[in-house]
């Protein structure tokens, strides 16, 4: 897999995460889930342009686990706001399963650079 795909898949997902930063704070009132899952959802594509530019290979599997963990605790905000019905089910659907492409991709990528 080409680094430049997640690149562009995380700063993408970070798009959508503060645009839904966005429409919890203006339409929902909810200001403090919304902050959580704007730090989380946007520290993945930092972490994936940090690793772009890793001084070892160590350093790159470090950086990469660390967006692998954000995107996880991504995932976990967004789930607690389904629950909470500050998303629906068709919003939660949509992002969720970007953040589940993120997951596989990081995965994949972790597993490439510790076997190469």
């Amino acid at each position: 897999m080409k680094r430049g795909v997640l690149k562009e898949k995380s700063f993408r997902f970070a798009v959508r995460i503060v645009n839904l930063y966005r429409h919890l704070c203006e339409e929902r009132k909810e200001f403090v889930l919304s902050k959580q899952v704007l730090r989380s959802g946007t520290s993945v594509g930092a972490m994936v342009h940090e690793a772009e530019h890793s001084e070892s290979k160590a350093d790159f599997i470090h950086k990469m686990a660390i967006a692998q963990k954000e995107i996880n605790e991504t995932i976990y905000w967004l789930e607690l706001m389904l629950e909470t019905e500050y998303l629906s089910n068709a919003a939660f659907e949509s992002i969720n399963d970007d953040a589940v492409e993120l997951i596989k991709m990081l995965t994949s990528s972790i597993k490439t650079a510790k076997s190469g």
